[in-house]
């Protein structure tokens, strides 16, 4: 079977700086802040990436659960009538506090425009804590979760799909290093 080249076109964005990023990035240690925030760089950092966003007239737009990246999708997505979708299998790696989420109520509240209803009460990976008290997931798992949302993503009926997401999760999608609120184009591997 040949693979099809009929596929959308998908772009990446990393969150804007968090609150973690502004310590983690300045002292290299885990500030253990959950679910971090962006903070007003970030925030900054985000709305001017929302005019390469808006040139490139998505029709939808997906973001990972965790907060930073939520903030982020608003920031870029305001002003254009595009769905925002809500999905926990590109959240990030957890490796650190911050990638540790919030339940669906929390986020339901605090983004009463989205839709939390689909997520389980606990979304993130929820293993056996480390000394930090922190669950690091393992990489097979993360293999497992990048492959699902490939999957996902290929099989949407839109044409053109923003993804806001995480460093680490878009590093296992081929993208590594990429900078707060760096925009990117993923070309989704081909089903064969």
């Amino acid at each position: 079977m040949t693979p099809s080249t009929d596929h959308s076109t998908v772009h990446i964005l990393r969150h804007g700086q968090s609150a973690f990023n502004a310590v983690f990035d300045q002292t290299g240690r885990d500030p253990l802040l959950f679910d971090a925030k962006l903070t007003p760089m970030g925030e900054a950092q985000a709305a001017a990436a929302a005019d390469g966003v808006r040139r490139l007239a998505p029709e939808l737009v997906v973001t990972s659960p965790l907060t930073r990246a939520v903030q982020t999708a608003l920031l870029v997505a305001g002003g254009l009538d595009v769905p925002i979708v809500v999905e926990p299998l590109h959240r990030e790696h957890l490796g650190n506090s911050c990638d540790i989420g919030r339940p669906p109520r929390a986020l339901a509240g605090d983004f009463p425009g989205l839709d939390f209803g689909h997520l389980p009460e606990t979304w993130w990976y929820s293993g056996e804590p480390d000394e930090r008290g922190v669950p690091v997931e393992p990489e097979d798992v993360l293999r497992e979760r990048v492959a699902a949302f490939t999957d996902w993503v290929e099989h949407r009926p839109e044409r053109s799909i923003l993804v806001v997401g995480h460093a680490v999760f878009f590093s296992r999608l081929g993208h590594p290093n990429m900078h707060n609120a760096e925009l990117r184009e993923w070309r989704v591997p081909a089903s064969v």
